[in-house]
């Protein structure tokens, strides 16, 4: 798996995308008396076949920054402490904030981990799995300000250090640090921040990691994705697409590879398909047959490029799966659960915090 697993278990799952104004977080009616704060402990248990058993606790928090301000969705700020069978582990500190009447948004998330995963090699002589471990600290701090209606734009910086060593040294040892800056632009109209029923969403960023800010070479990176929410059977169910592509352009490290099996095409988890991009699609009914519970269908297909494997390179990679959701808060509509899924001589087990997308 991508060494950015980390940050992808807490960030990608627990869904810290930025809302839109002027909506609620409760698909029902009337409105509930709002707490100051909803608190909440989510254990986290899953598997696969990279990291084995993961289990943990992540205890989360939603509050209003200002209780006078009725447009901003309720804020988030939580920690998560995870450890796997294969001796990983990760530490993580994540906030959103949402403020002046939904004007601002902002996010701060630190994370420290020891990623022991795995990847394909060819071309030596056995072709196969190899194990690396990676020591990683990251801590990315990002403002955005609504320009027009449904329109932010916003800055995002993002440092990040990893040591990688390889088994029977098949890859010399390596230690990497890199200073991102990155330029984005958002288009929220969801219905909500956290379990949208109508809508869409569609986000683009630029990340450039300059040698004049520290950087040892040159490269960038383009991230686009489009949600798109339709309610279905009165706004009880809801059916949701997604389109996400992620372009590496320069000298990508290792370390900033993109992998398979991540929120854009659940099914991979070994760690075998890797590259400098990635394209997915994918579609997901989300059936809610009671008011704190509901099931998940999903399936997808993604692609990647700039592999070190030829072989992979522009290759249709398919996922399908099921899932279940538990309503984790009282007041804001918010699930946790479990997925699995299938993929390409592949499968995987997903702890959700939060929808995929």
């Amino acid at each position: 798996m991508k060494n950015a697993l980390f940050v992808a278990l807490i960030l990608f799952s627990v869904g810290l995308s930025f809302g839109q104004s002027n909506q609620t977080d409760s698909l029902t009616t009337p409105q509930k008396k709002i707490k100051k704060v909803d608190f909440s402990v989510m254990p986290f248990v899953s598997y696969n076949r990279n990291l084995e058993f993961m289990f943990g606790a992540i205890p989360m928090m939603m509050y209003k920054l200002n209780k006078e301000d009725n447009t901003s969705p309720k804020s988030l700020t939580g920690l998560s402490a995870v450890y796997t069978t294969n001796s990983s582990y990760f530490l993580a500190f994540f906030n959103q904030f949402y403020f002046k009447e939904d004007t601002w948004r902002g996010k701060l998330f630190a994370v420290h981990g020891d990623n022991n995963s795995q990847f394909y090699m060819e071309g030596i002589e056995a072709s196969g799995f190899y194990d690396y471990g990676t020591l990683t600290t990251i801590i990315s701090a990002g403002i955005q300000r609504k320009v027009i209606d449904k329109l932010y734009v916003g800055l995002t910086y993002t440092f990040a250090h990893y040591d990688t060593e390889y088994e029977n040294e098949v890859l010399p040892q390596s230690t990497t640090q890199t200073n991102a800056l990155e330029i984005n632009a958002l288009y929220d109209g969801r219905n909500a921040v956290y379990y949208p029923t109508k809508g869409e969403k569609a986000q683009f960023k630029f990340i450039s990691f300059p040698t004049w800010f520290g950087n040892d070479v040159q490269a960038n990176k383009i991230v686009s994705e489009y949600n798109k929410y339709f309610s279905m059977k009165n706004e009880r169910d809801v059916v949701a697409a997604r389109f996400a592509g992620k372009f590496g352009l320069g000298d990508i490290a290792f370390e900033q590879q993109q992998t398979l099996g991540g929120k854009d095409i659940r099914g991979y988890s070994e760690g075998k398909y890797r590259g400098e991009g990635l394209m997915a699609i994918q579609g997901e009914y989300r059936l809610n047959f009671h008011k704190k519970m509901g099931i998940v269908g999903f399936a997808g297909l993604a692609t990647i490029y700039g592999s070190s494997n030829d072989d992979f390179n522009w290759k249709a990679y398919p996922g399908i799966g099921l899932g279940y959701r538990y309503k984790a808060f009282k007041t804001v509509n918010f699930n946790i659960g479990l997925d699995a899924a299938v993929g390409k001589d592949d499968w995987g087990i997903y702890f959700r915090i939060g929808e995929a997308f």
